[in-house]
């Protein structure tokens, strides 16, 4: 029955939460874990398999070296690999170099994706920004993490990576899903180089509450079992080996912030549960509106989950908003 779930999309919550695949909510191995993934979650997928020397996004060639971890600091074009803490990352830019003041895009992938994931989504972008994606620990071709991680290994990951793609030009952080709950964590801790944020269907601040009051610990059968699953992934039992505690939403300055919310509301199909899932969603993208006076929340009508596949011409607006503005907020513009 449980396979039942996973094949439907009432399945979205063990995905909701943070993976199909962790905890036993499906028999595949944990690397597919998958984050809330909507009926059209294959929509998307890109061309080439990291680390393999496919084309990387916004190219026709493969990149030479892929395989090795690059140490010059040279602009990347295309994909490759470099060290970060003593762990090989795999990351992707593509796009102009922006000129002073500009800021370069950094995507964040959602739970059991990757880099790859985003590569349509990424070469869209880089015709008018510099855009940057990688691999977290434990995703696509990156390093697995050493042992167990917080948001503060995460984030330190995220702050080598941007080192080496951004250098001292201020960065516009694009997260979707668990991507955006990093994002959005990270931000207030780094207002002096992120000068902006989208959080795409972010997960919300506060899931492992909102999936114990709308999946009651008396619940039973198929719920009993998608509320055990989604309480170990946030424990850290997933292939990032990342715990994941809720917490309040810190605020960020004043930079731009655009929260986009999925349309198609899909996990109210949970059987019992579903409509309360979906209020305690649409209730959470609203909390990450405290990140900044000057945040926005919009509805992408027509999606799913994967807005950046499903409607991504939504996701590329506000991208284009934020990053005019972290333009007009750089230092001595």
């Amino acid at each position: 029955m449980l396979r039942k779930i996973k094949t439907s999309v009432a399945a979205a919550l063990c995905c909701t939460a943070l993976g199909a695949g962790a905890a036993g909510c499906d028999g595949d191995a944990l690397e597919n874990w998958d984050p809330l993934a909507s009926p059209t979650r294959a929509a998307g997928a890109a061309t080439g398999t990291p680390g393999t020397g496919a084309p990387a996004p916004g190219t026709g060639t493969p990149t030479p070296g892929i395989g090795t971890p690059e140490t010059d600091a040279a602009p990347i074009s295309g994909t490759r690999k470099i060290q970060v803490a003593g762990r090989s990352v795999n990351v992707s830019c593509s796009g102009d170099v922006p000129g002073k003041g500009g800021p370069v895009v950094v995507l964040l992938h959602g739970a059991g994706d990757g880099l790859d994931k985003l590569a349509a989504f990424q070469k869209t972008l880089s015709a008018r920004h510099r855009v940057c994606s990688y691999d977290r620990l434990g995703a696509g071709a990156s390093d697995k993490p050493a042992g167990p991680q917080d948001f503060a290994a995460t984030g330190g990951i995220l702050t080598g990576v941007l080192d080496r793609v951004a250098g001292d030009r201020p960065v516009v952080l694009a997260g979707h899903s668990l991507g955006g709950l990093i994002a959005a964590r990270y931000a207030p801790d780094h207002t002096d180089r992120v000068k902006g944020l989208v959080l795409m269907d972010a997960t919300p601040p506060t899931m492992m509450a909102d999936v114990k009051k709308a999946i009651p610990e008396s619940a039973t059968g198929p719920a009993a079992e998608l509320r055990a699953q989604n309480l170990a992934v946030f424990q850290g039992q997933n292939p990032e080996l990342l715990v994941i505690p809720d917490g309040a939403v810190r605020p960020a300055g004043d930079i731009p912030v655009e929260v986009i919310q999925h349309g198609t509301k899909y996990l109210a199909a949970i059987p019992q549960h579903g409509p309360r899932l979906e209020r305690a969603w649409a209730a959470g993208q609203r909390e990450w509106l405290a990140l900044s006076p000057a945040a926005k929340l919009t509805t992408a009508p027509g999606s799913g989950h994967h807005i950046y596949v499903d409607q991504p011409e939504v996701a590329v607006q506000a991208i284009d908003r934020v990053t005019a503005r972290a333009v007009r907020q750089a230092p001595g513009e």
